[in-house]
């Protein structure tokens, strides 16, 4: 029998405010079917979906609705760069 938990999909979702937070939290996480879920989620709400396994399993560690610790912050500010200048560029194609 194959042992599927490195090979099931795994998911973490994260909000951020950053008027009203001081930094990004995790609003939701799970492997598998859950992660399927959340996934599918996002990409019927527009919301950008960022594969990055090594992050996801250290964000995985967290509980849901904590703040994600200093030692995290680089890599999260650099996904969350990537998605506002995706933003940007989707916010500028949009027919008016």
């Amino acid at each position: 029998m194959q042992d599927d938990r490195h090979t099931r999909r795994r998911a973490v979702a994260l909000r951020y405010d950053a008027e009203k937070e001081a930094a990004p939290r995790v609003v939701a996480k799970g492997a598998g079917e859950l992660a399927e879920r959340i996934i599918r989620l996002a990409e019927e709400n527009d919301v950008h979906v960022h594969q990055d396994p090594g992050l996801v399993a250290l964000l995985a560690k967290l509980d849901v609705e904590t703040e994600i610790p200093e030692e995290l912050y680089r890599a999260v500010a650099q996904v969350l760069a990537f998605v506002y200048r995706l933003n940007d560029r989707t916010e500028i194609a949009k027919p008016r």
